[in-house]
């Protein structure tokens, strides 16, 4: 485990016994040569606190996935934010989205400004974005996953940056906090990436919640000591934590089918950049099936 200092973003590492080194070792080396990168975007790490699309945040999040693409690595962007920049664009409060009804109306609204800011963005380095809208029936339904699949290759083939995000206007059961954690996962699995890194507002996982706790400790690595995260994560989500059981349950999916996985501070200095620098960033959470033992 190490502390992760807001102020410097620095760390002071200690060692986490149940973890062996030489695999923590090969998992940062696997991300740092990941030719295929999933990146989940959250909706705090995209907005401020009054739900308005922060320009800052996004353009921030473009220049990392952008460190990533011009090492010729493909970028799939799996981006929350659409029902909070909707609240934000009709100057409706908070407590409007309480309705599912709302909030899918919500989304229809804020999905049409999230892919503007990012056409826009992107632009800033001549590259082409497409959107794709999906449900968790799209990654479950055989068919439908294989029309989504084909479409995102082609996509990768032709260099477009693929912007994923649930599709809210339709999605009943899918709409709740979360979703796109387990949805980024689901394609990471499906589609065969190389590493699955997911941005939020915290610096990864904690022994506690860091916003209510100036104790807690990040977690540095999480391999064979899963169950003993979790279950701190459980005790310490009472108060949201970033929804950070979703992202540690996605994260914990895509390590056992072989995929190293990253869950990091959106706001950290070149956050995809030092990933792919062997860096110690955020919380990584080791493959299981033993490729990376050899």
């Amino acid at each position: 485990m190490s502390e992760l200092s807001e102020t410097t973003g620095a760390s002071e590492a200690t060692e986490t016994p149940a973890v062996d080194p030489d695999a923590v070792a090969a998992a940062r080396e696997a991300a740092a040569e990941a030719d295929r990168v999933i990146v989940k975007a959250g909706t705090n790490s995209l907005t401020d606190d009054d739900s308005n699309l922060d320009d800052a945040k996004l353009d921030k999040l473009v220049d990392d996935i952008e460190s990533l693409l011009s090492r010729g690595k493909e970028v799939l962007l799996v981006s929350s934010g659409a029902v909070g920049a909707g609240i934000g664009r009709l100057d409706h409060p908070t407590a409007d989205r309480d309705t599912l009804e709302a909030s899918q109306a919500l989304s229809t609204v804020g999905q049409s400004l999230l892919m503007h800011r990012y056409t826009e963005s992107f632009e800033r380095y001549d590259r082409k974005v497409a959107q794709i809208l999906i449900t968790q029936h799209d990654l479950e339904n055989p068919e439908r996953f294989t029309n989504f699949r084909n479409t995102v290759e082609t996509l990768l083939e032709w260099g477009v940056v693929p912007i994923i995000n649930e599709n809210d206007a339709v999605a009943t059961e899918e709409l709740q906090i979360g979703d796109n954690d387990m949805i980024s996962s689901n394609i990471a699995v499906g589609i065969g990436v190389d590493l699955l890194v997911t941005l939020t507002d915290v610096g990864g996982v904690y022994t506690g919640n860091p916003k209510e706790n100036p104790d807690a400790e990040r977690i540095e690595v999480v391999g064979d000591n899963y169950s003993d995260v979790e279950d701190v994560v459980t005790a310490s989500s009472t108060g949201g934590f970033g929804g950070i059981q979703t992202k540690v349950r996605g994260a914990r999916d895509a390590a056992e089918y072989g995929i190293p996985a990253v869950i990091a501070k959106s706001t950290e200095p070149d956050v995809l950049a030092k990933i792919a620098e062997r860096e110690s960033v955020g919380t990584m959470f080791l493959p299981l099936d033993g490729e990376l033992d050899d």
